[in-house]
């Protein structure tokens, strides 16, 4: 038994040793990666920064390219003895800046060990050149080539985005990238970092005992190659992007444009914006930008919230035909150019009265659609005020509004659809009623919308009920975009009472009906246009401008959207925006009786 026992342990013993002797085998004369670790203290690796992918627009212009530039880099640990003056006449720089890179290098010499360091970036072709012929006077610095983004269209910053250097911050949550390194950080660049960044390569060389770099480790059999990023197609219409940059020019607001039948964005202004002469070193202007009252670093097309205004009226009254509590033919009166609702009254323009819903889209009646809500909020099938109104935020919720669209665009917002709770804690629990809310009905008061959620909704009309999630990039041969974009959002209303508001929004362009429109300059002969104005009230200066269109009528291509801050009346400024955006891109050109609305706002400017 203490024989077979003691036979068993030396087996073990024996098993054990072999795969020990079988594992050193394999690290010393197989696998020489554990020598390479080992000679690390010997070796120097020099990055090969891939060039990121090139982004091009729908019809294969590129929005963003590639150039190259020239950086100075400098490994601190390397430098024994500098010519100050020297290296400054060579980089063409100050003696000054010199002094103060090296004595930070000093500094901080423990923590930077032997990183190499940016010494200079994005010198001039001259500088490079004749640092090149001096390089070999200054031990520990170098010169390398690098792509930088290069951008043939003015289409936007705020759509593309820009790159910059990675940060200690960044570096903590992204430990895939170094020092060095750049990322896009905002818009296409943000949302596409993944596919445009490619893979770094290297070339490794040895060192000596003096710490010189040398000859190339294994003849440069170990080197890696950079792989490029890969190319991606974007949804944008580059003139279009363009024309419309151009008429927001001056402006603070948002126009953005989306092919309802894809749900693709055809242009995504935000004004003001960041223009793409600054993207290339956003470093240089950073400071200018971030401290412009303006602020054209914030891309109002998602990040701002506005009261969406009387194009929210399409909304209501497709919630009251599906609640049952309106008919087309309904009529209800707007007394004088009010709306009373108890001690309260709720002015509106001059027109006809009564009206019936047609007309009432087509003129814009606010007390028309306050008669609506009063109707949806007070119907008896619900037990209160607040289970009436949750019901409706349900429908509001279903075209869109009050949450994340789910674009593949960064930083969108959700905008805002109050909830019963809400108001309970405001006024307390069936302490208010519709005349409390009474502003929801003409889209102001506690609705909070995106612009790209309001022209979601023109998409939408244009569809006749459905959406599809509003992205930037298209399928490709490098690029498939997620299912979701491809799958139709149907509203909580069924599509057979769209046709209505449809031959609504064509009135209030095309006139016909008992009342005249109040979109009758959107009109563009032979496109059938269909739009909503909008005027929304603002606390900080004059209303906000709002208009959605689509066109055509029974086979759209395209659905806009504008939203012009402290402009005044919805057909007075965002109107024209919104309407020759929508010429411009289904004829090519502004036709000559429309060319008056063109130069009007090119020539108008806010600031």
């Amino acid at each position: 038994m203490e024989v077979n026992r003691k036979n068993k342990l030396l087996l073990g013993l024996a098993a054990v040793a072999l795969v020990l002797l079988g594992k050193l085998f394999y690290i010393q004369v197989i696998d020489d990666s554990y020598k390479k670790d080992a000679s690390n203290n010997s070796m120097v690796y020099s990055v090969i920064y891939p060039p990121r992918g090139v982004i091009y627009d729908r019809n294969g212009e590129i929005l963003v390219g590639n150039s190259v530039c020239y950086d100075i880099l400098v490994t601190p640990r390397e430098v024994t003895s500098l010519d100050t003056v020297a290296l400054a006449h060579a980089l063409d720089t100050s003696v000054d800046f010199v002094r103060e890179k090296m004595q930070y290098y000093h500094k901080y010499r423990s923590r930077i060990g032997f990183q190499t360091q940016t010494f200079l970036k994005q010198v001039s072709v001259e500088t490079y050149i004749k640092f090149a012929e001096q390089e070999y006077l200054f031990p520990g610095f170098r010169a390398q080539v690098r792509s930088i983004r290069d951008y043939p269209f003015n289409a936007g910053g705020n759509l593309l985005g820009y790159i910059s250097e990675v940060d200690a911050d960044y570096l903590k949550t992204h430990p895939e990238y170094r020092s060095g390194d750049y990322v896009g950080r905002t818009g296409l660049e943000a949302a596409m970092e993944e596919q445009l960044r490619g893979e770094k390569g290297y070339h490794i060389f040895l060192r000596d005992s003096r710490n010189r770099v040398q000859s190339p480790y294994m003849d440069g059999s170990e080197d890696k190659s950079a792989v490029p990023g890969k190319d991606i197609v974007s949804t944008i219409d580059a003139h279009l992007q363009q024309y419309g940059q151009l008429l927001m020019e001056g402006k603070v607001g948002s126009v953005v444009a989306i092919e309802p039948s894809t749900g693709e964005i055809l242009a995504m202004v935000s004004s003001p914006g960041i223009d793409v002469d600054v993207l290339t070193d956003i470093g240089k202007h950073y400071k200018e930008i971030s401290s412009n009252p303006r602020k054209p670093m914030f891309n109002r097309t998602v990040m701002a919230s506005y009261p969406p205004g009387s194009v929210f009226k399409l909304v209501n009254g497709l919630i009251g035909m599906q609640e049952g509590v309106l008919k087309e033919t309904d009529s209800y009166p707007c007394y004088k150019g009010y709306y009373y609702s108890g001690n309260h009254k709720l002015g509106c323009h001059a027109h006809s009265s009564p009206l019936m819903l047609k007309d009432a889209i087509a003129t814009s009646c606010n007390g028309y659609f306050c008669y609506v809500l009063r109707n949806i909020l007070e119907n008896r099938k619900y037990s209160s005020t607040a289970e009436a109104l949750d019901k409706w935020r349900e429908y509001v919720l279903s075209f869109g509004f009050g949450r994340k669209l789910g674009s593949d665009f960064p930083s969108e917002l959700g905008g805002n659809i109050p909830t019963s709770s809400y108001y309970n804690k405001i006024y307390g629990k069936n302490r208010w009623r519709f005349q409390t809310v009474v502003s929801l009905s003409i889209g102001q008061g506690e609705i909070g919308a995106t612009p790209l959620q309001i022209a979601n909704l023109a998409a939408t009309m244009a569809n006749r009920g459905y959406w599809y999630i509003p992205h930037i990039v298209k399928d490709s041969e490098n690029y498939r975009i997620d299912d979701k974009y491809r799958e139709k959002n149907y509203t909580l209303v069924d599509t057979t009472y769209f046709e209505t508001a449809v031959e609504g929004m064509y009135m209030a362009v095309n006139g016909g009906g008992s009342a005249g429109g109040t979109a009758f300059a959107a009109a563009v002969e032979g496109l059938d246009v269909c739009g909503k104005t909008g005027t929304a009230q603002n606390p900080h200066g004059k209303d906000n401008s709002v208009f959605i269109c689509f066109a055509p009528k029974d086979d759209p291509k395209i659905a806009v959207a504008a939203y012009v801050e402290n402009a005044g009346f919805g057909a007075t400024w965002a109107l024209p925006v919104a309407s020759l955006m929508l010429e411009k891109y289904l004829t090519g050109e502004i036709s000559p009786k429309r060319k008056y609305l063109e130069d009007r706002m090119l020539n108008a400017k806010f600031f």
